[in-house]
This record gives C-alpha cells, sequence and structure tokens, in this order.
C-alpha cells in the first residue's frame, strides 16, 4: 500500500489534498503534519512513507530548506513542492533540488489526483500550464552545486548545519542533540569540507540561500 504524507500548516487545505489523495489512489495511505520538525520525525519514524506533499512555507521551514533536508535525509522519499509561488525560476529551482514535482495552490483537482499518480509511478510532474516556461527556465549552476553538497552530508550532519544556522554553539548543537560536543566539533569539520566553506558562517549562509519569499505574506 503506497503511503503519502501531506505536510501543510493548513488544516482546510490538508483536508482537501487528503480528499484529492484518495480519490486518486483509493488504497492510499494518507499520514499529516503541520510543521517541517513533524515531517522529519514522521519520516524518521515510519520509513515505509513513499510520498511528501511538502508546503514550502511551512512552519520550520524556509523556502527550500526543508526540500533540502528530506532530500538529504531521505533520499529515497518523493517530494512534490506546494506553494503559491508559480514562478518558473523557483519551480526550476525546486526541481534542482531534487523535488519530484511542483504544485502550485491554484492547482484543481483534477491536475492534483494526476500529479500523486504520476509521482507515485516514479514520474516527474509539472502543472501543463508551466512546463514551458520552466523548461526555459535556466538552472542555476550554484544550485546544482549546493543540492550535490547538500546531499553528500548524512542525517545527522544536516541536523547540526540546520542548527548552526539557528545560531546555536557547539554546546547547544550537542545538548540538543544529545551527543558530546567533541561530536559536534568532528560533525563540523566534515560539513565545512563538504560545502566548501570555511566557518560557521559561510555555513549558515548555505541555507540561506534556500530561503524564498512567500507571495501570500506579501498580499498580507
Amino acid at each position: 500500500m503506497p503511503s503519502l504524507l501531506i505536510a501543510d500548516d493548513h488544516p482546510l487545505f490538508r483536508a482537501a489534498l487528503r480528499g484529492a489523495a484518495k480519490d486518486a489512489v483509493p488504497d492510499l495511505d494518507v499520514r499529516e503534519a503541520d510543521s517541517l520538525e513533524s515531517v522529519l520525525a514522521r519520516l524518521e519514524e515510519e520509513p515505509g512513507i513513499d510520498l511528501v506533499l511538502l508546503d514550502l512555507h511551512m512552519p520550520g521551514n524556509h523556502g527550500l530548506a526543508g526540500l533540502a533536508a528530506i532530500r538529504a535525509q531521505h533520499p529515497g522519499v518523493a517530494v512534490v513542492v506546494v506553494s503559491a509561488n508559480d514562478d518558473p525560476r523557483v519551480v526550476r529551482r525546486a526541481l534542482d533540488h531534487g523535488a519530484a514535482g511542483y504544485l502550485p495552490k491554484s492547482t484543481g483537482l483534477d491536475d492534483l489526483r494526476e500529479a500523486i499518480r504520476s509521482v507515485l509511478a516514479l514520474e516527474q510532474w509539472l502543472p501543463p500550464k508551466l512546463r514551458a516556461s520552466v523548461d526555459g527556465a535556466p538552472s542555476a549552476p550554484a544550485d546544482a552545486v549546493l543540492a550535490a553538497r547538500l546531499a553528500s552530508l548524512s542525517p545527522q550532519q544536516f541536523r547540526v548545519l540546520a542548527l548552526v544556522a539557528e545560531g546555536l554553539l557547539n554546546k547547544q548543537i550537542a545538548d540538543r542533540l544529545g551527543v558530546q560536543e567533541r561530536t559536534v566539533k568532528a560533525h563540523l569539520t566534515s560539513i565545512f569540507e563538504r560545502l566548501g566553506v570555511r566557518n560557521r558562517t559561510q555555513a549558515s549562509v548555505i541555507l540561506r540561500e534556500l530561503e524564498l519569499s512567500d507571495p501570500s505574506k506579501q498580499m498580507e
């Protein structure tokens, strides 16, 4: 039985996605999460999840950072990005960071059902109206390099990087992760080498480069 995790902080939107998903694949096992932290916890606890519908701007997520985290920690899980942002350049960036598809929040139910069926069949999916413009949007070489470097991190290394970006010190990171401080230092040495950076500040900038503006917030 295929398994889907709907990751969005709006209950009504989750309900709509759940209904469309069950219509598309009647035997689909559907779970829900309302923050990036709960998404990562679910994936850790339930390794059988096949697909995540990921809201780019849910709590704890900042643009493409959540996508990068999932791809780094759970490379076998397909991720379809869900966002109010339908800029072809943003869609291109999401695909370059490993998204299996992209769903603007304006997508109709028929297209949503098709997207779920396509990605579960290991196909990439984009809305028909966006395909030509996304194909014409050039990939940023920096994004391709960054995606590859982030994918080289172990799950624990990615957690350390995320906490560094939050401004935590080594001892605070060690306490948060339940490890010794020297273990954090060893992870940082490896992280700096794999990301091609020299210090904590440069490592933090890596994640900040994944942030995107939320069109729904700009309209408020």
